[in-house]
């Protein structure tokens, strides 16, 4: 499984660069659009309508396209208006929030908080990654900063655990998580951020700071998944990516992570 992993991630981070790097912006764009809305279809999965426990393809199909509307709106009407700082605030306010549902009620999951759940973690994630795409400059590095950011406090996490974890982190949800391996991961991060803010023309106390904030909300977009995936009693919300599961497998955390960060480059005047 450790050599499945390992391998689509070494294919999807090819692929992430070559269009990134070597492609317009627009197309970086669009490649996220397409996770996204991938995203929203396996979303779907955890809106279960009341009489039969079950998701259905037209509680997909319309959930994509609510969704893709969403995001047809946000382009036209917050990205380049005073509106984008709001909706990147309201994120970070429903990611706490998010925190406290899943410490104190995971179990209190239906279709309508999985319906506007999926909103508020889908939509501004797009929302903070396509304004890095196309209004900074280079265009593709605060996108993979942000990844970046998230999987070394992925990996950190996961190897800090391993070795040292005793403490559960949120057992009724992720019983495998620990406070120790978060704190790895946030080390890891730190870390991270000091050599990329280099890169990026960022630097300091408050920029690390952010950045380490951003690893530690990234980790309750993990949680927010894996409550869902619970109470839709399901192992991966997908099967896209071999060893990894599916496309919210593998953006939760920067689900949680991208908004934080914009928020924060405004506050820090990075971002205008």
């Amino acid at each position: 499984m450790l050599k499945e992993r390992v391998l689509t991630a070494l294919v999807l981070v090819a692929v992430l660069l070559g269009v990134m790097l070597g492609m317009p912006p627009v197309a970086t764009v669009w490649l996220l659009t397409v996770l996204v809305l991938l995203g929203a279809w396996e979303w779907a999965g955890f809106i279960r309508a009341p009489a039969t426990g079950k998701s259905s393809v037209p509680v997909r199909i319309g959930f994509v396209l609510f969704i893709g509307l969403l995001l047809f709106a946000g382009w036209h009407c917050v990205l380049e208006s005073p509106w984008m700082r709001t909706v990147m605030l309201v994120a970070v306010i429903w990611w706490f929030l998010a925190f406290l549902w899943i410490l104190v009620a995971p179990e209190r999951v239906n279709a309508f908080t999985a319906t506007l759940a999926g909103v508020l973690v889908l939509v501004p994630c797009w929302l903070a990654l396509v304004y890095f795409a196309t209004h900074t400059t280079p265009h593709a590095g605060w996108v993979l900063f942000t990844l970046a950011l998230v999987w070394a406090a992925d990996t950190g996490a996961y190897f800090a655990g391993r070795l040292f974890g005793k403490v559960p982190l949120a057992p009724r949800v992720s019983p495998k998580k620990t406070w120790e391996g978060v704190i790895g991961g946030l080390i890891v991060s730190g870390g991270v951020a000091a050599v990329g803010g280099s890169w990026l023309g960022v630097s300091g106390f408050p920029f690390i700071s952010l950045c380490v904030a951003v690893a530690a909300i990234s980790v309750v977009g993990d949680l927010a998944e894996s409550m869902l995936k619970r109470a839709a009693g399901l192992k991966d919300s997908g099967s896209l990516f071999p060893g990894h599961g599916g496309v919210l497998d593998r953006i939760d955390s920067v689900t949680a992570a991208a908004p934080t960060l914009a928020l924060g480059l405004y506050g820090l005047g990075v971002l205008s």
